[in-house]
């Protein structure tokens, strides 16, 4: 015990007579072969040094990299060990690492490697290399490449002296190591184990899954093994208590020991299986406190516990749409108003409902993770979120909080924030609910960013696929129904009207923020694919959230009113009753394909079909029950209007 003070003290002096808590010890960024074992450590001040708060960003000094972050590794939950180091690397690192990434994520160069206080999703994919007070520590490093003289100069506000360290050639076996003044050089690398060679050599103690996914009511195994041979019993304690994950989750014994001799123990866990819908959860382990000689390895790992008690809606998804089940939660007189109006005075009449600056509430732009949680949540399963372009769920706790953007939702500006002049400020920050918002009006454009209305859940990849693309120029992955056309197209509309400064047109109008396209691209995507009741209640939780509706989807016949073929024309809500009393009418199904059959006709009655654009396609009269024919009749929107002599009723209806 007394070695290992004097070691602390005097690597305490050593590491305080160049200044920060913790900094860049070692990279090895190209490894031999296949690549696979990079890794980079962190060297603290002081032994067992927890890095909540921190994030080590990656960033590629390339040409086309210019400068921007690639990864980010939130160090929340974390903390150095005895001799001060975290060692960052894959599994197939030797000796194994306390925090775990995928192999061959790690650029060669030249590039640079930055610790800064804050949080990964600070530095999305393409974030520009900056010098703050957050900044902690910076390392430039290369393999054999052409200094990067633009990062150079970024990060000399950081350390006017700073270099470009090179590795050595292609797959070399060199890292770059940190010696006790501050420089760096090129040697053998040292994983795990002090630059100088001092230091004690800690056993590793590792957790193993077989699965990284496990569903309610499932038993599984957790195996703790040691990296070699234990000279005494040890004792091994963990926990998976994890939010709301907790002991009524799971049963089985957390409290093992490693015999004498061996190096390794084994637990069966059973995940309860109740009747709660309580979403899928993360458990997570963490080793309680191991003799001074141990060290957890891949500590804090997270295992996903799948709910199978979620909730399916009496809705369909947009690719298996249902239509007419899910009524708008606004009153009847909410658009009485623009009863007569055209053009400009239509337009400010509707801005006057939906920018009302009395009643209309807008969020912060982190609100919108639990606003789209709910307004984009899968109708087949309660525990995900609907993804706008590739048309299927995901997991709601899929949610990208890192610059790794695999396998990850996050959300999806329809107008993109480039071309609209809107983006976050830091009070964007904040989660504070839907009873917590700004006041907005029509000229508070930048509040576009958080509008729900025309923001939606998307696949990570799939948003960088499409970046700032005009829709018409991004027409969504290959292989899907295409069933989000209409809706993206109704968000662009909405805030056509709902905010000045932001116009829809024709063509691709680059380098103009503000304006938007292509106008016939998305006139046409509303036409052929038309509001569904996913739509519907979609527009009714933004609405409980913002206190206003899109009103092209409560009204979808208004967009020919604005864009169509009924521009100058008088708006009059067609889908209306006159006399309650017919509201016997009853058509179905709904959607059809040939033959749409009417009940409740026991007077003569007038049937007419009036297309999406306000054509009339037919006209008949009845006097019962009776079933049209649509044989003839193209896919698309349709409404039926039933008039009898006690008044009259328009209802919707899909022909596929």
């Amino acid at each position: 015990m007394r070695s290992f003070l004097i070691f602390t003290f005097l690597f305490w002096l050593t590491f305080n007579t160049y200044g920060q808590a913790v900094v860049i010890n070692e990279i090895d960024c190209d490894t031999p072969g296949i690549d696979d074992k990079e890794f980079v450590e962190l060297l603290s001040s002081s032994p067992n040094f927890p890095l909540d708060g921190y994030v080590l960003v990656f960033f590629n000094g390339s040409d086309n990299g210019g400068n921007t972050s690639y990864l980010a590794l939130d160090l929340d939950g974390y903390a150095t060990d005895i001799n001060g180091i975290l060692l960052i690397g894959s599994t197939t690192v030797v000796p194994f690492p306390q925090y775990i990434i995928p192999t061959n994520v790690i650029q060669n160069g030249a590039d640079a490697v930055a610790i800064y206080r804050g949080n990964a999703e600070d530095f999305i994919e393409g974030t520009l290399a900056f010098v703050d007070a957050t900044l902690i520590d910076v390392l430039l490093y290369d393999t054999n490449d052409a200094d990067a003289i633009s990062m150079i100069e970024i990060f000399k506000a950081f350390n006017p002296n700073i270099q470009q360290i090179n590795e050595g050639n292609t797959n070399n076996t060199n890292s770059v190591q940190r010696n006790n003044d501050g420089t760096y050089f090129s040697g053998a690398p040292t994983p795990r184990r002090l630059n100088d060679g001092s230091g004690i050599v800690l056993i590793g103690v590792q957790s193993i899954f077989e699965k990284t996914h496990y569903n309610e009511g499932e038993v599984l195994d957790i195996t703790i093994t040691t990296e070699q041979l234990v000279e005494e019993d040890l004792p091994i304690s963990f926990t998976l208590n994890n939010g709301n994950f907790n002991s009524a989750d799971y049963s089985g014994n957390t409290n093992l020991t490693i015999p004498k001799g061996y190096n390794t123990t084994k637990t069966t866990i059973t995940l309860i299986d109740d009747n709660l819908d309580e979403g899928d959860e993360i458990m997570k382990l963490r080793l309680s406190t191991l003799p001074s000689i141990y060290l957890p390895l891949n500590n804090n790992v997270e295992i996903r516990i799948v709910d199978n008690d979620f909730r399916v809606a009496d809705f369909g998804t947009p690719i298996n749409p249902t239509y007419g089940k899910v009524k708008g939660t606004f009153a009847a007189d909410y658009y009485d108003s623009l009863n007569g109006l055209s053009d400009e005075n239509l337009r400010n009449a509707l801005q006057n409902i939906i920018a009302n600056p009395n009643l209309v509430r807008a969020q912060t732009y982190n609100d919108l993770i639990a606003l789209l949680s709910e307004a984009d949540q899968n109708p087949e399963n309660s525990n995900q979120v609907w993804l706008v372009y590739l048309e299927k769920g995901r997991a709601k706790l899929d949610f990208q909080t890192s610059s790794d953007n695999a396998n990850t939702w996050n959300r999806e500006h329809t107008w993109p924030r480039s071309r609209g002049g809107f983006n976050s400020i830091e009070a964007d920050e904040t989660i504070d609910g839907p009873n917590v918002f700004w006041p907005t009006k029509a000229d508070s454009t930048r509040h576009a960013n958080s509008d729900a209305h025309a923001i939606r859940a998307v696949d990570g990849p799939e948003n960088s696929s499409r970046g700032n693309q005009f829709y018409g120029e991004y027409n969504g992955p290959a292989g899907t129904l295409e069933k989000f056309k209409g809706d993206v197209a109704r968000g662009i509309f909405y805030l056509d009207v709902r905010y000045n400064g932001l116009e829809v047109v024709n063509g691709y109008p680059d380098g103009v923020v503000g304006k938007f396209g292509d106008l016939a691209t998305l006139l046409d995507w509303h036409r052929i694919d038309p509001v569904d009741d996913f739509e519907m209640n979609r527009n009714n939780v933004v609405y409980a959230w913002q206190n206003n509706r899109n009103p092209f989807i409560d009204n979808p016949e208004m967009v020919e009113y604005f864009w169509g073929d009924k521009i100058g024309q008088p708006w009059q809500k067609t889908s209306s009753t006159n006399n309650t009393q017919t509201q016997q009418y009853k058509i179905s199904p709904n959607p059809t394909q040939n033959i749409l059959h009417i009940a409740g006709i026991e007077t003569i009655t007038t049937v007419e079909i009036i297309n999406a654009n306000g054509v009339l396609i037919s006209k008949k009269q009845y006097s019962s029950d009776t079933n049209i024919d649509l044989h003839d009749v193209l896919k698309g929107l349709y409404y039926i209007k039933m008039t009898n002599g006690k008044g009259s009723i328009t209802q919707s209806f899909v022909v596929q």
